[in-house]
């Protein structure tokens, strides 16, 4: 199908998908990327594809749009040459390690994570309510197309520690009263990430088995979020 006008009714919607609250109600994101476009089709969560050129065919509905359009419902500032409208992620049951964002806030942190937690083979990423968007466009490229790889469920994670079962170890992050990560022994574990600026929050502390310290010179105070957790991670898959 071709479409001219900006003020469509599809192009109104497409752009609101920019909207958290629109994304949530309509359970879709905008994929910008084509290389992420591509991991999106093989698990065919793709339910429109936007495109500026008139070669490309789909087996799944296609709208060709012109560079104004596409300039309007594009997070790029040069425009996409082509958008994909994706499907939620769905989520499963819970069979392995496991990483706990506590009101993580940067989205570039989220990629990384995503994509370090599939290098290392953790099962899962357990997301608080109060964390970064999962389907933030900064954490979607970021990720590197990481995302369709891994479980990811967005919850109350204080419900959530208290509800797993009792052969996790929940291992927190901890400066002053963490132990060198040499001397942890993770075996199944929840691993805890805090917030870039706060930590952990007292909640989550309460709920941890054991806390962790990187090893590091005096001259650095701390790590970034993303860095300490694929330590970590990095740590629990070469134990």
């Amino acid at each position: 199908m071709f479409l001219t006008s900006i003020n469509n009714d599809k192009v109104k919607f497409w752009e609101k998908l920019h909207n958290k609250k629109f994304r949530d109600i309509n359970q879709l994101f905008l994929i910008e990327d084509e290389h992420l476009i591509k991991e999106a089709l093989k698990y065919n969560i793709v339910k429109e594809i936007i495109t500026t050129d008139e070669t490309k065919t789909y087996a799944i509905p296609t709208y060709y749009v012109n560079d104004k359009i596409m300039k309007k419902i594009s997070n790029q500032e040069s425009g996409a040459t082509e958008i994909a409208v994706t499907e939620f992620l769905k989520t499963r049951e819970i069979l392995g390690n496991i990483l706990v964002l506590d009101n993580l806030q940067d989205p570039g942190n989220l990629g990384t994570i995503i994509r370090s937690a599939v290098a290392f083979n953790f099962d899962s990423i357990i997301l608080s309510d109060n964390s970064v968007d999962l389907y933030n466009p900064k954490v979607v490229r970021a990720s590197e197309g990481m995302l369709f790889h891994i479980n990811i469920v967005r919850c109350n994670i204080i419900e959530f520690l208290k509800k797993l079962d009792e052969d996790y170890k929940i291992i927190g992050t901890d400066v002053l009263k963490g132990k060198n990560i040499k001397d942890i022994k993770f075996n199944k574990c929840a691993i805890c990430i805090g917030n870039e600026g706060n930590g952990l929050s007292k909640e989550v502390k309460e709920l941890c088995n054991d806390f962790a310290y990187i090893k590091m010179n005096d001259k650095c105070e701390s790590l970034n979020a993303g860095v300490s957790a694929s330590i970590l991670m990095y740590e629990v898959a070469n134990e």
